[in-house]
C-alpha cells in the first residue's frame, strides 16, 4: 500500500520518478492527455492491502500520503498528517474552531481553558489548563505533562527529546524562548519577540502521554506502534506501517459535546488519485481526499457526494533565492515568472476545483492590500522583465524545480507541474527541469539550507502552503525564520516587510493590525518570494452513506460530526 503509484499514464515521458529529472529535450505531453480515462481505470479497482472491516460504523478514509503519518503525537506528512493523525488523537492547548463554512477557522480553548498575554511583558503568555482531562491511558493531563512535552520538542538534552517531532514543532514555533510551570494547572511560555499572533503557533504543539514513552522503554520508535496515547476524541488502536492506522472512539473524551458518532476510523495511504477513486467506487473506502478533477462529474452522476470550498491554501513554486548561483535572486525574474503563468488555463484543466493565485492571500481577502503588481497572464510583460534581467531567446532562463508525486495539499502535482512547465516554455521561453520525489523527501528539502545537497540543485520547490493567519506568514517569510530554523526556505528578506511585521506583532489596535497586515502582504506580491499559481478548493469525494461532514475554511476537519447511515 505504501508503494508510489501516483504517476498518471504517459507522465513518465516528462515527469520522472523519485530522484530522476526531466529535461527540455523530452516530449511534452499534450494537455488533452494529462488525465487518463477515469472510467476505464475505475473499472479495474486496485485491491487494497487490507480488507475492509465488517463493522458498518467504521469510517474508511483514503489519504494522499504514500505512507501513514508518524503516530508518536507529532505526525509528519505535512498538514494531512495533522488532519488525520494529529488533532483527532493528540490535542493542543489551543484548538481550531472547525464549525463554520463561511469564514476562516478561528481559535478556541483546548487543553487550556484560557490564555492571556502578560500585562507586564508582551513576550510572556499564561495558559490556564483544563482540569479533569486524562490521556487515553488514564494518566492525568497537567502542567507536568505540558513541560515534559515541551522539553521533548525544545530541549535537546532531555531524555525524551524526539528529533523528528522537534524539527517539525520548532519550525512551526520558531520564536519559542522558554516556558515554565507556575502551578499544577498553569504554565507560561515566553517568546523571543512580542508576537500578537503567538496563539496561532501554539495551536500546532500537540501533547502525548509521558507514560507512552516510559511504556516503550524510552524509545520513540516503539512509541509509534504501542500505540501512543493522546487526549483527543479518537484513540489509536492499531498501526500497520505503510498500510493502515485504525482509530477507535474515545468514550471518555473530556468534551461531551464532541464525542464521535462513528465507532472508529481506518486511515489508508493511497497516493495515486486514480487508485483512490477506484477504491471509492468499489466500496473499499467511504471517503477520498483529492478526487481527480476529470472524475468528479462521473462520481456525482453515480451518487457520490463531492464537497468543495474555499480555504486558506496556496499552491506555489517557492523560489530558492539564497542558493549561490540562483537566477531567482533578481526580483525582476521572480516578477516575470508571475506574469508568465496561465493560471486560468490551469484552473480549466482542473475542471474548476481551484482558483487563480496572485498573492499569498486571495485577491478577495480584505488584507490583500494594494500592491503595485497585479499579476495576470501577460507573456509580453514577463519576457520584457526577463530581458531586463539578461534572459532572452538567445540566453533563456533555465532552472530546476523539485516537486512531489503526491501529498498534503499538493492537489494533483504531476499533471499540474507538467502544465506549468509547458506553459512557461511556450509563453516566455523558460526552460524548467522537473525532479519528482516522494512527499516526505520534498518536505525535508524545504527545511534545508539553499545550497544543501538534498536539493539536488533545485531553484524552486513546489510545496503547498496554508495562508490561514499571521503566525503562518511570519513562519514562512520573517528573516528570523530562515531555513533550517524555520520555513523561510528562500531566505527571503525585505526591510519593509520586517518593519510592518514588527508593527503588527506589537499592535493591539485592530485598525493598526489591519493596516500592517495589508502592508506586509503588499511586499509579498511586489517582491515575491514565490511564484503564485493557484488556490485549491479542497475537493473530497464521499459515499452517500457519509453524513454530517462540515467542510471548514481550514486545512483540518472535525471527524466527530461524521456519521454513517
Amino acid at each position: 500500500m505504501g508503494t508510489d503509484r501516483s504517476r498518471s499514464p504517459g507522465m513518465a515521458r516528462n515527469l520522472r520518478t523519485e530522484g530522476a529529472t526531466a529535461t527540455d529535450h523530452e516530449v511534452l505531453m499534450p494537455r488533452s492527455f494529462v488525465f487518463a480515462s477515469i472510467a476505464a481505470i475505475a473499472a479495474a479497482a486496485v485491491p487494497l492491502a487490507t480488507a475492509a472491516p465488517a463493522h458498518a460504523q467504521t469510517l474508511r478514509i483514503a489519504m494522499t500520503a504514500t505512507d501513514i503519518p508518524t503516530t508518536t503525537g507529532m505526525p509528519n506528512n505535512g498538514f494531512e498528517g495533522m488532519r488525520f493523525l494529529g488533532y483527532p488523537i493528540f490535542e493542543g492547548l489551543i484548538l481550531w474552531d472547525l464549525t463554520k463554512t463561511d469564514a476562516l477557522a478561528g481559535l478556541k480553548a483546548g487543553l487550556a481553558e484560557s490564555w492571556t498575554q502578560s500585562p507586564d511583558d508582551k513576550k510572556t503568555w499564561i495558559f490556564k489548563l483544563r482540569p479533569n482531562v486524562a490521556f487515553h491511558d488514564g494518566t492525568p493531563f497537567n502542567a507536568d505533562a505540558v513541560i515534559w512535552n515541551l522539553d521533548r520538542y525544545f530541549k535537546t538534552d532531555s531524555p525524551q527529546f524526539e528529533a523528528p517531532g522537534s524539527g517539525i514543532t520548532r519550525a512551526r514555533v520558531p520564536i519559542m524562548a522558554g516556558y515554565k510551570k507556575i502551578d499544577d494547572m498553569t504554565v507560561s511560555m515566553t517568546t523571543t519577540v512580542p508576537a500578537s499572533y503567538f496563539p496561532y503557533m501554539v495551536v500546532y504543539v500537540l501533547f502525548t502521554s509521558p507514560a507512552s514513552f516510559e511504556k516503550a522503554g524510552n524509545d520513540w520508535g516503539k512509541v509509534a506502534t504501542l500505540p501512543a496515547a493522546g487526549t483527543g476524541p479518537f484513540k489509536i488502536t492499531k498501526v500497520t506501517p505503510r498500510e493502515v492506522v485504525e482509530l477507535a472512539r474515545n468514550d471518555a473524551y473530556w468534551d461531551a459535546s464532541r464525542k464521535p458518532k462513528v465507532a472508529g476510523v481506518r486511515l489508508l495511504p493511497i497516493p495515486d488519485a486514480n487508485s483512490r477513486i477506484a477504491a471509492l467506487r468499489s466500496g473499499q473506502v467511504d471517503w477520498i481526499e483529492v478526487p481527480p478533477p476529470d472524475g468528479i462529474p462521473s462520481l456525482k452522476s453515480a451518487g457520490f457526494t463531492i464537497t468543495t470550498g474555499s480555504y486558506p491554501h496556496v499552491w506555489p513554486w517557492i523560489y530558492n533565492i539564497g542558493a549561490t548561483n540562483s537566477p531567482l535572486k533578481d526580483v525582476k525574474v521572480r516578477q516575470a515568472l508571475n506574469y508568465c503563468v496561465d493560471r486560468a488555463g490551469l484552473v480549466e484543466m482542473l475542471n474548476g476545483v481551484a482558483e487563480p493565485s496572485v498573492g499569498w492571500l486571495k485577491a478577495s481577502d480584505p488584507h490583500f492590500g494594494a500592491p503595485k503588481n497585479r499579476y495576470t497572464f501577460d507573456p509580453a510583460k514577463g519576457k520584457a522583465l526577463l530581458a531586463e534581467a539578461g534572459y532572452t531567446a538567445a540566453k533563456p532562463l533555465s532552472f530546476k524545480v523539485m516537486v512531489s508525486t503526491s501529498g498534503s495539499g499538493q492537489m494533483l502535482p504531476l499533471p499540474m507541474n507538467e502544465f506549468v512547465q509547458s506553459n512557461l516554455k511556450e509563453a516566455c521561453g523558460v526552460n524548467v527541469e522537473v525532479n519528482a520525489v516522494e512527499w516526505q523527501v520534498l518536505l525535508t528539502a524545504a527545511r534545508a539550507t539553499p545550497d544543501a545537497p538534498t536539493l539536488a540543485g533545485a531553484s524552486a520547490l513546489n510545496v503547498s502552503s496554508p495562508s490561514s493567519d499571521i503566525g503562518v506568514m511570519a513562519r514562512y517569510f520573517a528573516k528570523s525564520s530562515f531555513s533550517p530554523n524555520g520555513f523561510n526556505f528562500p531566505q527571503w528578506a525585505d526591510d519593509q516587510f520586517e518593519a510592518s511585521l514588527k508593527t503588527l506583532a506589537e499592535a493591539t489596535d485592530p485598525k493598526e493590525i489591519t493596516a500592517a497586515t495589508k502592508a506586509v502582504h503588499e511586499r509579498l506580491v511586489d517582491n515575491p518570494p514565490w511564484l503564485y499559481i493557484v488556490h485549491d478548493l479542497n475537493p473530497r469525494a464521499m459515499s452517500g452513506k457519509v453524513k454530517g461532514f462540515v467542510s471548514p475554511q481550514s486545512w483540518f476537519v472535525d471527524l466527530t460530526t461524521v456519521s454513517l447511515q
